[in-house]
């Protein structure tokens, strides 16, 4: 059985706004590491939406790009893409998946044929997900900015506080930290 992991960027105020951060080829090479060492990746349908849009066209290089962003356009191209959506179900990116049915049950199922591990990328998705309890480990990349505004890391809320152990620490020389923690409850 595979961790499921949730990573994503995040100001020193907990902004997860895809606007917000640093976007140079460290960052980009960081993310790409991150999925070299999983097997599948699962977003909700807001962030899935806003991949698409995109990276399929640095893959194809109809978009120039930097080394760097089309290394992980590449990467992400091959990976198995799965996206929970209530109001869509029909997605044509290279090899994605609409996850059906409990989520609870789906999520559990796609971590147990997963063995390399599941990363989670969008903030929402991965509250509910904390929520059933079904988080393993946290990948964040804290960026060295105070954002002002939302949307923020659990918005949502969680029903309790989650204790964490820290795993390891990274500094980038662009000033942001690869924070690794997994769960210690």
């Amino acid at each position: 059985m595979g961790l499921l992991t949730f990573s994503i960027n995040v100001t020193l105020d907990g902004c997860v706004d895809h606007r917000e951060g640093i976007a140079d080829d460290e960052t980009h090479a960081h993310f790409t590491r991150l999925l070299d060492q999983s097997g599948a990746m699962l977003w909700g349908r807001i962030t899935y939406e806003m991949m698409e849009d995109y990276w399929p066209l640095v893959a194809r290089r109809e978009v120039d790009a930097p080394p760097a962003l089309l290394e992980w356009a590449i990467k992400l191209e091959a990976k198995p893409k799965y996206v929970v959506s209530a109001t869509r179900s029909d997605f044509q990116w290279n090899n994605s998946h609409h996850v059906v049915g409990d989520l609870r049950t789906a999520v559990q199922e796609l971590k147990d044929k997963t063995p390399d591990g599941v990363l989670v990328g969008s903030g929402k998705l991965a509250t509910e997900l904390d929520r059933l309890g079904l988080i393993d480990e946290y990948k964040f990349l804290v960026h060295p900015m105070i954002a002002g505004h939302g949307p923020t890391l659990y918005q949502g809320g969680l029903p309790g506080t989650r204790r964490l152990e820290l795993v390891s620490t990274e500094p980038l020389t662009n000033g942001a930290v690869a924070m690794h923690y997994r769960r210690a409850d």
